[in-house]
């Protein structure tokens, strides 16, 4: 089989697994990333985690300042097929209609569930047990595009974005490399997606990332899970942020649970306070809190937070 000719788009570390497939596997002749970005405290101009990638295999880099650029490209380059995993850039219809074997998309979701910005995310603060990746021919409509190939992967008990993040950009890049191998041979599948069963994951907000303890403990549970390791769900302790790294859900009689020592509990309360782990009140059982970070602090395992601050039982979060 001829080497298939790919241009290749992306920015995020979720494509990091992707570029190495394609680099080791078809004909990669340019890399696309988002423009350089001044970032951190000190503004240091930053580079995407796919150019830096890009650097250390001598890649040729472009990154093109709009869709314009984009389209320029597309010509002095000329591919068959173009490959965007987590880029960033709508593209227009000029350039999704430019490459004749057409423009691919890796998105980590099963569609049509969860299309948009933030599937990752959107199903573990739902709760799914279960989510997957999806390669899909694009369209003018987000992520609406005909499917190519899927796989559906297992969320594990307690697992974060992060982790669940690493494992799908691995599936991932192996389901593209597939799908881009049916596309050579003429042999890729085209199944329209089910608009009725469309749901929608878009970015997350800077108020999705406070924690509600009238919510219930698997709620909570679930929004720190998919917030680590950034941003953090966090919550306020003695008038300083703290953000909740790991925590696991404690079943109780009822919506809160009355303690001897403390008349009215509500959301919030610090109910117990043992070695190494200290327990909350949520709307609806507990919460047990096993890793966090204080405000200018490194991230810590509960027993070491309580050894310097010296929790309270009775003491509110929030």
């Amino acid at each position: 089989m001829t080497k298939l000719k790919v241009l290749f788009l992306g920015t995020s570390s979720f494509a990091l697994p992707a570029l190495k497939t394609l680099q080791e596997t078809f004909l990669l002749p340019a890399v696309v990333t988002r423009p350089d970005r001044r970032a951190g405290r000190g503004k240091r101009l930053t580079f995407s985690p796919v150019k830096e990638e890009s650097l250390k295999h001598n890649l040729k880099i472009y990154q093109p300042q709009d869709k314009k650029e984009l389209y320029v490209l597309l010509e002095e380059i000329a591919p068959q097929v173009v490959v965007n995993v987590a880029f960033g850039m709508f593209l227009p219809e000029e350039v999704l209609n430019y490459p004749a074997l057409g423009c691919i998309n890796l998105h980590p979701s099963l569609l049509p569930a969860y299309r948009g910005a933030a599937p990752i995310q959107r199903a573990l603060m739902h709760g799914e047990e279960m989510t997957g990746v999806t390669v899909l021919y694009m369209t003018p409509r987000m992520d609406a595009g005909e499917i190519i190939v899927q796989e559906k992967v297992k969320i594990l008990p307690g697992e974060n974005f992060g982790s669940l993040h690493d494992r799908l950009a691995q599936v991932g890049a192996a389901k593209l490399k597939e799908a881009l191998t049916l596309v050579a041979r003429g042999e890729a599948p085209r199944r329209a997606q089910d608009e009725a069963a469309a749901t929608y994951a878009p970015p997350l907000t800077k108020e999705e990332e406070k924690i509600q303890w009238s919510r219930p403990a698997k709620d909570i549970n679930n929004q720190i899970r998919a917030l680590v390791p950034l941003p953090g769900a966090y919550t306020f302790y003695r008038q300083r942020r703290l953000k909740i790294w790991e925590a696991s859900l404690v079943r109780s009689a009822g919506p809160v649970v009355q303690a001897d020592d403390i008349p009215d509990v509500s959301p919030g309360a610090v109910l117990e306070v043992e070695k190494d782990y200290f327990t909350v009140a949520t709307g609806e059982h507990l919460l047990k809190i096993l890793a966090l970070q204080p405000a200018g602090k490194r991230k810590m395992n509960t027993a070491d937070f309580l050894k310097g601050y010296g929790l309270k039982v009775g003491e509110i979060l929030g």
